[in-house]
């Protein structure tokens, strides 16, 4: 049985979707302190090869500011030039290792680096691989007018408006009210 890496089940894409609901769950909603961070990011497959600090707490807590313009973009262009100076500030050349003796896998992050920096990495990358891969448009805020939730659509159909079923069934009762008092 192989130990987690960075997506917890295999190493044939660690960076795409994993890496991106890694980032929204840390944007909805936010770690407290450094020790939350790291348990959050280990949860999340990431494996954590330093003591998370004070610093990383603050370090993700930038990144993630900087990350949500991108979900807030307001076309394919500003999405993308907003994310190639997230990936520029987390650059480093992919890398081939075996650091967990889990087996052979890219990484697109220095080794040996502060748990911040890992975060910025694996996020940026994450965000980067998703949107090429599945649609630039797939990141967003629920569309409920009392939510501002993150979400990364991973839907077959590309069209998920709400953060999960919740809003999206709030939302549909207040549509269907509001069409029944207007009858």
């Amino acid at each position: 049985m192989c130990s987690l890496c960075c997506n917890g089940l295999v190493h044939i894409n660690p960076y795409g979707t994993y890496a991106v609901q890694l980032g929204v769950d840390l944007y909805n909603s936010p770690p407290e302190s450094a020790e939350e961070l790291g348990r959050r990011c280990r949860e999340g497959g990431l494996v954590v090869d330093t003591e998370p600090t004070d610093a990383d707490l603050a370090d993700t807590a930038v990144f993630l500011a900087d990350w949500v313009t991108v979900v807030d973009a307001d076309s394919d262009e500003a999405r993308a030039n907003i994310l190639n100076g997230l990936l520029a500030s987390a650059s480093a050349y992919p890398r081939v290792t075996n650091h967990a003796d889990d087996g052979w896998h890219m990484h697109y992050r220095d080794p040996n680096i502060a748990l911040g920096s890992v975060v910025r990495a694996l996020v940026a990358v994450g965000t980067a691989l998703h949107l090429t891969g599945r649609g630039m448009s797939r990141l967003g805020r629920c569309a409920a007018d009392d939510c501002d939730l993150v979400f990364a659509d991973v839907s077959r159909t590309g069209r998920q408006r709400y953060c999960g079923t919740v809003c999206s069934n709030r939302d549909a009762v207040r549509r269907h009210r509001a069409r029944t008092v207007l009858r």
